[in-house]
């Protein structure tokens, strides 16, 4: 019995061990055990039988297709689940480390870790602006912009719940340093006066933020003015002027400083300049590195949080797939014997239950990809980012999840096929035939 219990749960062990292998395969490992399996069916007189009894198991899939929809079902099913959420990740990931470029630095208080908890004193400002490697503008002043991010409360146009948005003030410079943000609708706002634009994203989240609406910010009416598109974080983001978000928050101080640089060997010198000054004990990195920080938790949580439900369900499927299987076998009990009768081995007999079933599994596994990329790819959402507001993004179906997504749906159809295969190629002859 001890022995029998060692087997059973090494076998266990080996399998979890072997699905795992087998999921982290990359394209070509599969490629090249498909190749293999292919030969081996097509040269070998195991193979060339094994595939004989396959053809036979599949011509009766007709037959039962009502157990065999509940394979596809429930493959289909974790393949669908699994790839939207891993595309929640993908998508948010995209938004927020897409954010920026190698050549726009971001300056925070030293040991800061997000714009909301760092803090610049404005007699930093003009220091900040007095160091090599800034590029300049058209009127040859240093591409810096100081600004404040501010966390509002917003209500959702979904539910009419309150959410948190983020608030920038920004300078005028900021707009060249930031030059993927463009006004799509509308005007820009006018320094001195309570009027904002709004990104594409946070209009669609959030109400009262159409062109030529009011709403109620900080105590004070602000008119919304415009609208503007970068295809990044920023989407999420109410811009505004920065002097004037200062004054309706009381803010002595700025919280950020954006700075454009001359190419990635201006934001060196920029940044060792920067280090060399010690009126300036901030912190210096390009926006890219910056924002691609700001999602890296969330994207692994999201990513651990989808492998876990999709694992889950794969249990489910997995003992689908077995009940299933098992049911088929025994149904065709006389004919897996009548095989073996006439010269069927047992490898050619467990080949052809695996093929089966595997062919059921790919079947599930590209019904729960299609799934997944009709209703979820391109799906607007928002989440709580790591600076506590709302960033607004797409779910991203891509090649390389529906790729994931099928190898799991592959995995599940081999772990679920391979005890009934077992089982049948151990059929007593004698006793099946007993039965005709």
């Amino acid at each position: 019995m001890k022995r029998q219990w060692f087997w059973n749960l090494l076998t266990v062990v080996l399998l979890v061990v072997g699905l795992a292998v087998w999921i982290m395969l990359p394209w070509q490992g599969v490629l090249a055990v498909a190749v293999l399996l292919a030969l081996w069916l097509l040269l070998t007189r195991s193979g060339r039988l094994a595939l004989a009894a396959a053809r036979i198991g599949i011509a009766s899939l007709p037959q039962r297709w009502g157990a065999s929809s509940v394979i596809i079902v429930g493959i289909a099913g974790v393949v669908a689940v699994l790839v939207a959420m891993l595309s929640m990740g993908r998508g948010f990931q995209a938004t927020v480390a897409g954010t920026g470029n190698e050549t726009t630095a971001i300056v925070l208080r030293g040991g800061s870790q997000a714009e909301t908890n760092s803090v610049i004193m404005r007699d930093q400002v003009p220091l900040i602006a007095s160091l090599p490697g800034i590029a300049r503008g058209e009127d040859g002043r240093p591409l810096v912009s100081a600004e404040l991010s501010q966390v509002v409360s917003l209500r959702s146009r979904e539910d009419g719940s309150d959410v948190n948005a983020q608030f920038r003030g920004v300078e005028e410079a900021g707009w060249a340093v930031h030059d993927s943000v463009k006004i799509v609708e509308g005007r820009k706002y006018n320094s001195g006066l309570r009027e904002i634009v709004v990104g594409q994203g946070a209009q669609k989240q959030f109400r009262d933020l159409d062109v030529g609406s009011t709403l109620k910010l900080g105590n004070q009416e602000w008119k919304v003015v415009g609208k503007f598109a970068s295809g990044d974080a920023h989407d999420s983001e109410l811009w505004t002027d920065a002097q004037t978000l200062a004054t309706t928050y009381n803010r002595g101080a700025w919280q950020l400083v954006s700075v454009r640089t001359e190419g990635e060997t201006g934001f060196e010198q920029f940044k060792a300049a920067m280090a060399a000054d010690p009126r300036l004990k901030l912190d210096v990195e390009t926006t890219r590195a910056y924002y691609a920080r700001q999602s890296g938790q969330l994207n692994q949580l999201l990513t651990i949080l989808g492998t876990v439900i999709g694992s889950i369900m794969a249990v489910g499927a997995v003992f689908g797939a077995l009940n299933t299987m098992y049911a088929a076998v025994a149904g065709r009990a006389r004919e897996i014997a009548t095989m073996r009768a006439i010269g069927f081995r047992g490898l050619p007999v467990v080949v052809a239950v695996m093929l089966e079933t595997m062919l059921l599994a790919l079947v599930g596994g590209i019904v729960g990809g299609l799934v997944a990329w009709l209703v979820f790819n391109g799906y607007s959402a928002s989440t709580m980012g790591s600076n506590f507001s709302a960033v607004v993004f797409e779910f991203k179906v891509t090649p390389e999840l529906l790729w994931s997504g099928l190898k799991w749906a592959l995995g599940i159809g081999l772990v679920g096929g391979l005890f009934p295969a077992l089982r049948a190629a151990r059929l007593p002859i004698t006793t099946a035939l007993r039965a005709l």
